[in-house]
């Protein structure tokens, strides 16, 4: 089992995560999340260009640096804020394939490029995650 691992892609992952840990232990994620509410000031929008950086950075210190900046005073549990911000997290980061674990081993396992994925893929996956954003907003 062992000898079917593929190994550059889990360095690869694990260099992001190492990369976004810094990132989140110099205090950007939080900066970059406190500059979001401070001049969106829409959960929509906050929640939906933080779903868009997940392609870029790892979904989850995004969601930490979110759930640091925003007490459960301010959205309590179950609130929409949580429930969106599951939803584009979550899904933003299929926009470009180094986004999820899965992208990463996908390229790995079936030798896909990131041009590649750019070209065919990234389009469809930003029209799919921008329409369930709208249909959030239309059932909210």
């Amino acid at each position: 089992m062992l000898e079917k691992i593929d190994t550059p892609s889990i360095l690869f992952f694990l260099g992001i995560l190492i990369a976004v840990a810094g990132l989140q232990s110099a205090g950007h994620l939080t900066d970059m999340a406190q500059f979001l509410d401070t001049n969106f000031n829409n959960i929509y929008v906050v929640n939906s260009l933080i779903g868009i950086l997940s392609s870029i950075v790892d979904n989850v210190p995004l969601v930490a640096s979110a759930m640091g900046m925003y007490s459960m005073d301010v959205y309590p549990v179950g609130d929409t804020f949580w429930e969106l911000l599951a939803y584009c997290a979550g899904t933003g980061g299929s926009i470009l394939i180094i986004g999820s674990a899965a992208g990463v081993a996908m390229m790995g396992l079936l030798k896909i490029n990131f041009v590649w994925y750019l070209k065919n893929i990234s389009f469809l996956a930003l029209v799919g995650y921008l329409s369930g954003i709208l249909m959030f907003m239309l059932l909210n």
